[in-house]
């Protein structure tokens, strides 16, 4: 692609790799060679060349594709749960294996035990 500086070029590289080919599930623009893909980085290239900022390029991306587009989502309602759901599942199975922990420390110091009586009739 003709671009007017090398800025441009390093511009158009970062916003491809900030999106998501829709067709492809975990690649990004810069990275698919899906037909789709293709179209998108000519209609960011074109849209970079009317004097669009990046900004408006996602939300237009975002507008007709969602926000699956975005390769990294931004942190909202909808995606609270994608953003920290590992660490609740980290804590959780935490949780679970110091409760096991204790439990077993309880019921190791509660047990009674009895110290065997040698009387000698053993034989």
């Amino acid at each position: 692609m003709p671009f007017k500086d090398h800025a441009q070029e390093l511009r158009f590289q970062h916003l491809t790799h900030q999106l998501r080919c829709p067709m492809c599930q975990n690649e990004t623009l810069a990275d698919s060679n899906a037909p789709i893909a293709r179209d998108l980085r000519n209609q960011i290239f074109q849209m970079m060349q009317q004097g669009k900022s990046d900004e408006e390029i996602k939300q237009y991306l975002v507008a007709r594709y969602s926000g699956f587009v975005l390769y990294d989502p931004p942190l909202t309602a909808r995606t609270w749960l994608l953003w920290f759901g590992p660490l609740l599942i980290l804590l959780a199975g935490a949780g679970v294996v110091l409760v096991a922990i204790r439990r077993r420390g309880r019921a190791g110091s509660t047990t009674i035990t009895e110290t065997p009586t040698d009387n000698g009739d053993d034989w």
